[in-house]
């Protein structure tokens, strides 16, 4: 049988206690800090510095930024839109209704459809930019811009995000 190796002493170092009423108050401070650290990181990011916040408030009117996005694969495996035919929407369904202007820009996209499946194709971003005043009215024609390119090109979804936006042209 063989006979167990020595094991060599275990050598603390030695670490200076502190007394029950120092460790509470550290404790506290240390909790402090932290709770106090996420909300001013915050504050930084949320509060542009005075001169820049004012020359921003004097510019411009309120109004609302809505983005549309626009895919152009087709969920049941058709030919995806073309460009001639996403322009000619544009042309059919979104110039009458905002006659005083947009943006296009062309994309790449993906999303997770239905079926769980990740769909990466072309897609279109419009930018419509309208008074904060009119957006009672607005709403309907966007809501009939999307549904009309749903019902068209036979898409599950036209994403939409609305954003406040102080405008000067």
């Amino acid at each position: 049988m063989p006979t167990p190796k020595p094991t060599a002493p275990t050598v603390r170092p030695r670490v200076p206690t502190m007394k029950p009423r120092a460790r509470i108050a550290a404790f506290g401070a240390a909790f402090a800090l932290a709770a106090a650290t996420p909300v001013a990181a915050y504050a930084a990011l949320d509060d542009p510095p005075a001169a820049a916040a004012s020359a921003a408030v004097d510019r411009g009117k309120p109004y609302v930024e809505t983005r549309l996005f626009f895919g152009t694969e087709r969920p049941d495996g058709g030919p995806p839109v073309t460009e001639k035919q996403f322009l000619a929407f544009v042309d059919r369904q979104i110039t009458p209704r905002f006659p005083a202007g947009l943006t296009i820009h062309d994309g790449r996209g993906q999303w997770r459809d239905r079926n769980g499946t990740i769909e990466r194709e072309r897609s279109y971003e419009v930018i419509l930019l309208y008074p904060t005043s009119e957006a009672p009215t607005q709403d309907p024609r966007i809501e009939r811009i999307r549904t009309a390119y749903e019902r068209r090109y036979a898409q599950e979804s036209v994403a939409r995000a609305d954003a406040p936006a102080r405008v000067d042209f």
